[in-house]
């Protein structure tokens, strides 16, 4: 018997009357809010407007959940239409199955069609929620927890994993917590990329680069440390393969892109600095220096000089006028004081 070890959820599922709550969708939600948190801090902080994350994100969000099934789906595809097996399994998401490499490349798809619709560029988007990903895949990992999935070798250390309960055959015992080793993975990822960003200040897209990067090198190694069922390529899994093709091409991007587009984007979100509506040049506000208030039009500059001019002009007039006219009267008092006393 072990004397330490990371015990197993007693149940995946809580019931709220006939509402089921499930512990790996919450994982999910969590994971979704805290992406989209920190990506729109990162994007204000980028010159963005707040609000833009989460606008993309309801493009980019069910994208990735149709693509991560599909890609598990796909690769596993004799759990749910080899013979025995119900097809129907297949739209169950709640009973775990969502791949990282599907759920991103589908992502993608999606948050550059939210990119599109708001004029902003998509390799800037990426930078700035590249770091919030990795947390949400360190948060949603913990799914797989509730579900008793995905773990590794037999093992005896302090932190194994006691698996109670295994829905594929396995005899339960204590393994490697491969998802605990993952999750830990994507939190020093995402401080990674956060670090390198304001070290390097990177931009076009080469944050999200190093978080995918970074992201294959340990999901390498935990992969091969997994013993759940997998197609094999050569004498490694098949998420090895993915691992280092999609590594091999992050690091491509990095050096390639360094060269020809060096920095940062300066900027990323049309109208972001000066409040103006989305696709707005912004002439009238650089004119008397943004002091302009919203709505109103500045006055010409012609007309803010004619004002001053006017009013010097009249008040020259009322200066020379006034001792002319306080000498003829004194005058006219004289005249008529010299009638009287010749009178």
């Amino acid at each position: 018997m072990e004397l330490a070890y990371i015990p197993s959820p007693s149940r995946g599922v809580l019931y709220l009357g006939p509402i089921p709550l499930r512990g790996y969708a919450f994982c999910i939600i969590i994971g979704v809010f805290v992406a989209v948190w920190l990506g729109n801090k990162r994007w204000i902080a980028r010159g963005g407007r707040s609000g833009t994350v989460a606008d993309i994100a309801v493009w980019a969000v069910p994208f990735g959940l149709v693509g991560g099934r599909l890609y598990h789906v796909i690769t596993d595809y004799e759990l749910y239409f080899s013979d025995g097996r119900n097809w129907v399994d297949a739209f169950k998401v709640w009973q775990g199955g969502l791949g990282i490499w599907g759920a991103i490349a589908l992502g993608a798809i999606g948050a550059w069609i939210g990119c599109r619709r708001r004029g902003i560029p998509l390799p800037a988007y990426a930078d700035a929620v590249a770091p919030g990903i990795a947390f949400a895949q360190a948060i949603g990992r913990w799914g797989n927890w509730f579900n008793q999935e995905l773990y590794g070798r037999p093992t005896h250390v302090p932190w194994a994993l006691h698996i109670t309960s295994s829905s594929d055959g396995r005899v339960p015992g204590y393994y490697h917590p491969t998802f605990l080793y993952e999750s830990l993975w994507c939190i020093g990822v995402g401080f990674l990329v956060i670090w390198a960003d304001r070290r390097f200040k990177l931009g076009h897209g080469r944050a999200f680069a190093l978080y995918v990067a970074a992201y294959c090198v340990g999901r390498g190694w935990i992969e091969y440390m997994r013993v759940d069922d997998a197609h094999h390529i050569l004498g490694l899994r098949l998420n090895d393969w993915t691992a280092l093709l999609v590594f091999l091409l992050a690091v491509t991007y990095i050096v390639v892109s360094s060269r020809l587009r060096p920095g940062r984007e300066a900027v990323v979100e049309p109208g972001a600095f000066d409040g103006t509506p989305e696709g707005a040049s912004g002439g009238e506000a650089e004119g008397d220096g943004g002091s302009a208030e919203p709505g109103k039009k500045p006055e010409p500059e012609d007309a803010k000089r004619e004002v001053p001019e006017a009013a010097e002009s009249q008040e020259t007039t009322e200066t020379a006028d006034t001792p002319e006219t306080s000498t003829g009267e004194a005058e006219s008092a004289k005249d008529e004081a010299g009638s009287a006393k010749k009178g």
